[in-house]
């Protein structure tokens, strides 16, 4: 019984479309916002993995080298 009334405080349709567009030119800079974050963030990770596998690869040859102790 409560949700419904609850809901319907949040939902507005307007009757004049023209209320839409500042709802879609926000939703539009945020969902590039969120593209270009998302990419960054792929980038970023790549970098790290590629540090990461070389410094392993550094570790191996370290280990694997005989020391002249």
């Amino acid at each position: 019984m409560f949700q419904p009334l609850v809901l319907s405080m949040f939902l507005y349709f307007p009757e004049d479309k023209s209320e839409y567009i500042p709802a879609a030119i926000t939703f539009v800079i945020f969902l590039i916002g969120a593209l270009i974050t998302m990419r960054f963030i792929i980038k970023v990770s790549k970098r790290e993995a590629k540090k990461a596998k070389e410094l392993e690869e550094q570790l191996k040859n370290q280990q694997s080298t005989p020391r002249n102790s």
